[in-house]
């Protein structure tokens, strides 16, 4: 894989959980959503005001062009793996910016999925 190529789908991988990030975030505003809580529709309405989820969705749409334009450069399955990568990016900034601390074992998983991806971009 190129390195102009592998960044493209890294943008689009970073753009993914950045995504996930401000979802999370938009979260912490309403609470828990719990289906047959008789406050969950209000909670999601409230959602809707929460600039965190509009960043988000937003960031989603552009995950979306970026990740096409890495498609039509490298077939999907060498890019495919690459979105585990969203875990690894997720599990520090989760830690670093909303203090979810991770444990031995999601720390040793990640370091399986680092080294898959190694091997499948160097395919």
């Amino acid at each position: 894989m190129k390195l102009a190529d592998f960044a493209i789908l890294s943008c689009g991988v970073l753009l993914n959980a950045l995504a996930q990030l401000g979802l999370k975030a938009a979260t912490r505003v309403s609470g828990p959503l719990v289906a047959g809580d008789a406050g969950v529709w209000k909670k999601g309405l409230d959602l809707l005001v929460v600039p965190s989820l509009w960043y988000a969705l937003c960031a989603y749409g552009l995950s979306v062009i970026v990740w096409l334009v890495g498609l039509s450069r490298v077939p999907v399955s060498q890019a495919y793996p690459l979105l585990s990568l969203g875990y690894v990016i997720n599990v520090g900034l989760a830690w670093w910016l909303l203090g979810e601390l991770p444990t031995a074992q999601r720390l040793a998983g990640i370091g399986v999925i680092i080294l898959g991806v190694v091997l499948v971009a160097r395919s």
